[in-house]
């Protein structure tokens, strides 16, 4: 097969929504997938901590949330197959953030955009807190905003291959290979060259490589402002139940959530560098990091660290937030990058909505122009505010 109406670069859980919307709403159309590392070991979607949440402070993230958590709840429906039905464990304690005195007043200017975008998220004061979580210590927290509805967790890596196998059924080639190079005008790519030896040509290229998208992007001749930023991911054991224990956001930056009879837990990083290597940084587990979670949880002063496993963000360093649609000059290839730590739970909206775009001229169900490339252009951030990690 040399020739497909689209090309994705990337079968991760971007790639492989896109793959899946294109075909659901254009039976026939021949989509082929290009991925390097079908074993997914170092893509993110094999990584991700896999959380959803509402509270964002870009109303267009929010509505890709509320699409998201639709379509988590019934993703059987959509993903499932005759013989195989979609388990994801969805959970939805909520997320809760913390805020310190001097943090007050941003989080309350954030609630106002929570309740304009219909976020179902609730200001608690210190009181209300210890009542609902009385195995947390706010005595140093001024405010906090749960999530009521909506946010939780899921098994990411389940969804990621749910879309890729309804995809797949529905059509959808994969290919075993690396992208190496573009064959591309000013205003078209007309292939993509492999690193078998071989070319794909296409009418439409869909840049879905995740933390490698600016590397793609250049061989378009296209400057893309995304890094691949290593987390580290540590699993915690904690000989006490936190009862109706939401993921939660400390003052000092770190979050944590329960996983199983396990918490999981992360912070900053360290070190910043790009394409660091995909192993977890130890150092970033230390006294102090458990103090800090000590003094928010004092049972956590008897917690054992069990292991740690470091993933990827793809990085957009321009405003952390997700590129989504057509390059402005070069109209046949489209970008799903970017999203800076919260692309699994977008990944359902993101998907339909570059799919519509594709195929229908702009996106209808939601509305993500705000997330377009021409911003990168005119020097124009879109910056989000409340970005984990």
């Amino acid at each position: 097969m040399n020739r497909a109406d689209v090309v994705i670069v990337g079968s991760g859980v971007m790639g492989a929504a896109t793959a899946y919307w294109l075909t659901c709403l254009e039976p026939g159309l021949r989509v082929t997938l290009v991925e390097s590392d079908t074993r997914y070991e170092k893509a993110s979607s094999s990584l991700s901590a896999s959380s959803i949440r509402q509270q964002f402070t870009c109303p267009v993230n929010i509505h890709l949330s509320q699409y998201g958590i639709g379509f988590l709840r019934q993703a059987d429906q959509h993903l499932g197959l005759p013989d195989q039905a979609v388990a994801l464990g969805l959970q939805e304690p909520g997320y809760l953030y913390l805020a310190q005195t001097e943090q007050v007043a941003g989080m309350q200017n954030a609630h106002q955009i929570h309740q304009q975008a219909g976020a179902d998220v609730a200001l608690l004061g210190p009181e209300a807190l210890r009542q609902r979580f009385p195995w947390l210590n706010v005595d140093d927290v001024a405010l906090g905003s749960l999530g009521l509805s909506g946010e939780g967790w899921f098994d990411g890596p389940a969804l990621h291959q749910a879309f890729l196998k309804k995809a797949m059924a529905q059509g959808v080639q994969r290919v075993h290979d690396r992208v190496v190079g573009m064959a591309h005008t000013d205003t078209q790519v007309s292939a993509v060259q492999l690193a078998s030896g071989g070319s794909l040509s296409c009418g439409q290229v869909v840049n879905a490589a995740g933390p490698w998208a600016g590397e793609v992007a250049a061989m378009a001749g296209v400057q893309l402002p995304i890094e691949a930023a290593r987390r580290t991911v540590f699993v915690l054991s904690c000989p006490e139940p936190l009862p109706q224990c939401p993921l939660l956001i400390d003052p000092s930056g770190w979050w944590l959530r329960p996983e199983g009879r396990f918490l999981i837990t992360g912070a900053e990083p360290l070190h910043t560098e790009a394409k660091l290597p995909l192993e977890p940084n130890w150092a970033e587990w230390n006294d102090e990091q458990w103090a800090s979670l000590a003094h928010r949880i004092p049972a956590l002063a008897a917690l054992r660290v069990e292991r740690a496993w470091a993933g990827y963000y793809e990085m957009n360093t321009f405003d952390h937030n997700a590129v989504i649609g057509p390059h402005p000059d070069m109209r046949n290839l489209y970008f799903i990058n970017g999203f800076s730590g919260h692309g699994m739970q977008h990944s359902a909206g993101a998907g339909l909505a570059l799919a519509e775009w594709m195929l229908q001229g702009k996106s209808k169900t939601i509305d993500v122009q705000a997330l377009g490339f021409e911003r990168l252009v005119q020097n124009r951030p879109l910056l989000e505010l409340q970005v984990i990690g």
